[in-house]
């Protein structure tokens, strides 16, 4: 089971850090997935953090605001948020054994186990 948390309401230009915590599954040695979605919009990838040699992945969007990281010791991974924007604002899930290979140009938008996502609202 996955849960993301630390979404929240922001003004342009803050800051949050996500939260995504397993439990019954392994982080360690499996890529670590954070996505978005707008109602009515397609679900997005923002982030990716292999699991193969912890390289990672950021939409162009995002790419100098985000960073993902992860403790595999405590099962949890982190998407820190800067620099938000109103165009931020979405529904983060994140989402765990994917395809993130940054290293070789693949990422996919596959992932075996997701978590309820958590909201974000940036505010302009």
């Amino acid at each position: 089971q996955l849960q993301a948390s630390g979404g929240g309401l922001v003004q342009s230009g803050g800051s949050l850090r996500l939260s995504c915590a397993a439990s019954g599954i392994t982080f360690d040695g499996n890529a670590i997935g954070w996505f978005r979605q707008i109602p009515g919009k397609a679900r997005e990838i923002v982030s990716c953090m292999s699991g193969y040699d912890d390289t990672t992945y950021y939409a162009e969007s995002v790419k100098g605001r985000f960073t993902v990281s992860r403790d595999n010791a405590k099962n949890t991974a982190f998407l820190e948020m800067t620099n938000l924007k109103p165009e931020d604002s979405a529904l983060y899930y994140c989402a765990v054994d994917g395809v993130c290979l940054p290293r070789f140009s693949i990422v996919g938008p596959q992932y075996d186990y997701w978590g309820r996502g958590t909201q974000v609202t940036v505010s302009s």
